[in-house]
């Protein structure tokens, strides 16, 4: 129940309000001619041109609906995008930038500044293209523009184009000659420039050394085998060579591992002889045990090197010390059989010479052990003498 001095209270405000007038109350005598200035409760539409001070309220709605400075503009939609930027809501600071340029303010120096940050936005995102772009017309717009120069020269170091960004750099400097990240970039720029241009100088010297290998190899009736294996009992399953490869011999591959990976070694020509020297495995799949050598000349025998893995010392494995240079035998993984006894020259042999990931590879057997008559009654190669 409420109490009896809230409703005394309320009856003293009620008898006050009858007899006091309310400030900035409509006239008694023409409170309706004041009540049809309001536009909201306009019966007609105003005169086109009308007293400001007669209808106050309908000029400050019209100044609101008029006044570009009132509807969200370019400040304001820049102040929105630097927002979101400093979130690292870069996606949303771009709509915002982007927003804000197609207000067309007409202020340059403005604008390239928006550029500039739409520039940076990008940059963070990985686009680097559209990072470029925004910082080309940030700098058109302002050629100074510190930091749309120094984004260019960011760009254009990440995109590779290294001689453009020492552009950026040099164009930079002469406006902002001691500024520290313009100097680191310019550093880094010509750094990586140097190294480029060294990779491509390597790289026309490799294809060059290449073309002469291969076409030094065709000379000599040496094949060369692609790296990828066909499924059994495809069409390709026995093919040979790959006329139209372009890939060098050194990085041709035998299943899935080349002597190159492994050892660093890879064909190369000797330019005083013009002779080829090969990474050259010998297998001995008896003992699934092997051997390299880096630099097999052409011109070596293979009793040359059998002579010195099984000279006066055999390898552990060899037990039986039955690997003696007298009694081995060599196969090509290919399947044709080739005696060492003759002092056999590597690449000079009368028959096709298959490579495969740019290291001929050769099985090696002991003459007459079982093992080997098993091998070569099963591998069906063919037997050659030389």
């Amino acid at each position: 129940m409420a109490d009896n001095s809230d409703e005394d209270c309320m009856d003293a405000f009620m008898d006050k309000f009858k007899t006091e007038k309310y400030d900035n109350a409509f006239n008694e005598e023409n409170w309706e001619e004041e009540f049809e200035r309001i536009p909201m409760f306009m019966s007609e539409a105003p005169p086109d041109e009308f007293d400001s001070e007669k209808y106050p309220e309908l000029a400050t709605l019209q100044a609101i609906l008029h006044d570009e400075d009132r509807t969200p503009q370019a400040e304001d939609l820049k102040n929105e995008g630097n927002s979101y930027f400093k979130e690292k809501n870069y996606e949303k600071a771009i709509v915002s930038y982007s927003a804000a340029l197609s207000v067309k303010s007409g202020d340059g120096d403005f604008n390239a500044v928006i550029y500039s940050n739409r520039a940076a936005a990008q940059f963070y995102l990985g686009n680097m293209r559209s990072a470029l772009k925004d910082a080309m017309a940030a700098k058109k717009l302002k050629p100074d523009h510190l930091k749309a120069l120094i984004r260019g020269a960011q760009c254009c170091i990440e995109l590779r184009y290294f001689a453009e960004g020492i552009k950026w750099c040099d164009m930079a400097l002469k406006l902002h000659p001691t500024d520290k990240k313009l100097l680191e970039l310019r550093a880094a720029a010509d750094k990586h420039k140097r190294a480029a241009d060294r990779d491509a100088r390597k790289a026309k010297a490799k294809e060059k050394n290449y073309v002469a290998r291969r076409k030094l190899c065709s000379d000599k009736g040496i094949k060369l085998l692609q790296s990828t294996q066909p499924q059994r009992g495809s069409d390709t399953d026995e093919k040979e060579e790959d006329e139209g490869s372009s890939r060098g011999l050194s990085e041709l591959r035998l299943d899935g591992l080349s002597s190159q990976e492994v050892t660093g070694a890879q064909v190369f020509i000797n330019q005083e002889d013009g002779a080829i020297y090969w990474p050259v495995l010998f297998l001995y799949p008896e003992h699934q045990q092997s051997d390299f050598i880096s630099a097999f000349c052409e011109n070596h025998c293979f009793s040359d090197h059998l002579a010195v893995m099984f000279g006066e010392e055999l390898p552990p494995w060899d037990a039986e010390q039955k690997y003696r240079p007298p009694n081995l035998q060599v196969c090509p993984l290919k399947g044709i059989y080739i005696s060492v006894l003759r002092n056999t020259v590597i690449l000079t042999v009368s028959f096709p010479f298959f490579v495969k990931a740019g290291t001929p590879s050769f099985i090696v057997l002991v003459k007459d052990s079982p093992f080997c008559k098993q091998y070569l009654s099963t591998s069906k190669v063919q037997r050659l003498k030389v």
